[in-house]
């Protein structure tokens, strides 16, 4: 079993940043694949960003050079760095792991950006 924590979310004005943490209770040393995604209200979940071992990363379209993934695996922390947000990017955002042919996933947090 593995347990994910998400924290970093809040409310910020557009234009502002914000930095997610997603806490994994395991190593993630031998976790190949890890990823954020996010849920806006009515829509679907969709992928933000992924971050492999090897350290290659895959970005949504609309995230591409505003958003940064990245893995701590002393900390067995992953984290997405968020800059320069719009109001489309509000949505609750939760971070995935895909060990041992399951995927695990967080309980989420709630990103607002508003004026």
């Amino acid at each position: 079993q593995v347990q994910l924590v998400e924290s970093g979310g809040g409310l910020v004005q557009p234009g502002g940043s914000l930095r997610l943490s997603c806490a994994v209770s395991r190593s993630i040393f031998s976790i190949n694949t890890m990823g954020w995604y996010r849920q806006a209200p009515g829509k679907q979940r969709e992928l933000v960003a992924t971050i492999r071992s090897d350290g290659s990363r895959n970005y949504a379209d609309s995230t591409k050079g505003r958003f940064t993934i990245s893995r701590d695996n002393a900390k067995n922390t992953m984290y997405l760095q968020m800059n320069n947000l719009e109001p489309e990017d509000t949505a609750v955002y939760y971070c995935k792991v895909h060990w041992r042919t399951v995927d695990y996933w967080g309980q989420g947090t709630q990103v607002t950006v508003s004026s």
